[in-house]
């Protein structure tokens, strides 16, 4: 004779009189009545579907009275039974089944988020390593004129070749440099996008052996700009009106045209740099402009007397050597060209930046000293065996009459040392 079923009814179980307890229906299906936790409401009503499992006593929840009807909770205990008999733990199993549905939301809601949402993330795990907040400034300012208007709302996961190749071609032959640093900042994001598991497959925005295929190299449209530079003969005139100047710009220009170097080292110069014994200016590796992944050597310039007499002028007030008007940062990297155009030198005339090919041009042409020598002096890349060379002895004192011949040029147009000769005479000898 088998187990009753179907023990219960819907009008009992709707009854408000019911006694708290278990109350079976059959096949393992229980009403549970439970008292009120208050004690001033009517006890909770709620299905239980009790089995065992490898001689292990279980229960399993399936839901409230007023939530699941006898018949409902009927087909459920079933359904729990079928796994039951098949060996299986229906507990397990249903828990599995949340925690997949969970899984599958959240995999939906990442892949959901868009490029602006990456991109953003991207620059802020990043700046912190970028040399100052002008890179950040610049990542968000191509971003916004360039990828956003396109892609900014797009799930990151749906970015593909079509979108980058609409962001690009309008500006690759027209603003090349800018449309290879948008590309390059979009292959980054979407590089991260991927690690964190919100996009699959290739990266769209790839140059080598992808977009490469698509696009023209940058030397075939965009021809390379050169900084204007003034003319080495009417550098003496310009350092003169120059050094009539008050400010710490103008002798921050000063400074940076005697030690041919870039605005970058210029304005981020502090005093711990500075050996005042050996008169030498010491540009950390990590500071200087190189190929990407690769650590330049620290770069040491020979101070002259006129580049060690500014230094010896300017207070000492923080870490800076030519602070800006922010407490605790150097001068702004448009300090210099400012100073210039106040003086009258327009962009297509003269840069800050071009001061460096004066430099080079009258070296060539006005001088006996060896191109690698220049090239050392301008923090050009030379060959290990040359940079060792010139390191030592001899040589060095070589580095530090070439820096002192070009000051003296500077203030005076005329020949200043044994290694400075005239221009007929480097025309002979061509």
């Amino acid at each position: 004779m088998g187990r009753p079923v179907n023990q219960l009814s819907d009008k009992w179980i709707k009854k408000t009189d019911i006694p708290p307890g278990l109350y079976g229906d059959g096949n393992g299906l229980y009403l549970q009545v439970s008292p009120s936790t208050t004690g001033d409401e009517q006890p909770t009503k709620s299905w239980i579907f009790r089995f065992m499992l490898a001689g292990r006593a279980r229960k399993m929840g399936l839901g409230d009275l007023d939530q699941v009807s006898l018949k409902d909770a009927r087909r459920l205990a079933q359904a729990q039974r079928l796994i039951v008999v098949d060996g299986r733990d229906p507990i397990e199993e249903r828990n599995a089944r949340k925690l997949a549905l969970v899984a599958d939301r959240e995999v939906q809601k990442a892949k959901a988020t868009t490029f602006r949402q990456c991109a953003e993330a991207y620059i802020t795990a990043h700046q912190a390593g970028w040399k100052s907040a002008k890179h950040g400034a610049q990542w968000t300012a191509t971003l916004e004129t360039y990828a956003y208007p396109l892609i900014g709302n797009l799930p990151v996961a749906t970015v593909g070749r079509s979108h980058i190749m609409k962001i690009l071609e309008p500006i690759w032959t027209t603003k090349t440099e800018t449309a290879s640093r948008v590309r390059g900042r979009i292959e980054k994001i979407l590089d991260r996008a991927k690690a964190i598991g919100l996009r699959d497959g290739e990266n769209p925005a790839r140059w080598v052996g992808h977009l490469d295929q698509l696009l023209p190299k940058k030397t075939q449209v965009s021809p390379v700009e050169h900084f204007a530079a003034l003319p080495y003969k009417k550098l003496p005139a310009f350092m003169a009106k120059l050094r009539k100047r008050d400010g710490t710009s103008a002798r921050a220009l000063e400074f940076t045209v005697l030690n041919v170097t870039r605005t970058a080292n210029t304005i981020g110069a502090k005093w711990d740099q500075i050996n005042e014994a050996e008169k030498t200016w010491t540009i950390p590796g990590e500071l200087m402009k190189g190929k990407k992944g690769k650590r330049r050597p620290d770069h040491v310039i020979p101070l002259s007397d006129r580049a060690m007499a500014i230094l010896q002028d300017l207070p000492r007030e923080g870490a800076f050597i030519f602070p800006g008007a922010k407490a605790g940062e150097g001068l702004s990297n448009m300090a210099m060209a400012e100073t210039l155009k106040e003086m009258g030198y327009s962009g297509d005339v003269a840069t800050v930046h071009g001061f460096r090919s004066t430099f080079k041009d009258w070296a060539s042409e006005q001088t006996a000293y060896p191109n690698e020598l220049s090239e050392m002096a301008m923090a050009h890349t030379v060959s290990n065996k040359v940079e060792a060379a010139y390191r030592r002895g001899d040589m060095r004192e070589k580095r530090v009459r070439l820096m002192q011949d070009w000051s003296s040029y500077c203030e005076n147009p005329a020949p200043a040392g044994d290694n400075v000769v005239q221009i007929n005479q480097v025309r002979e000898r061509a």
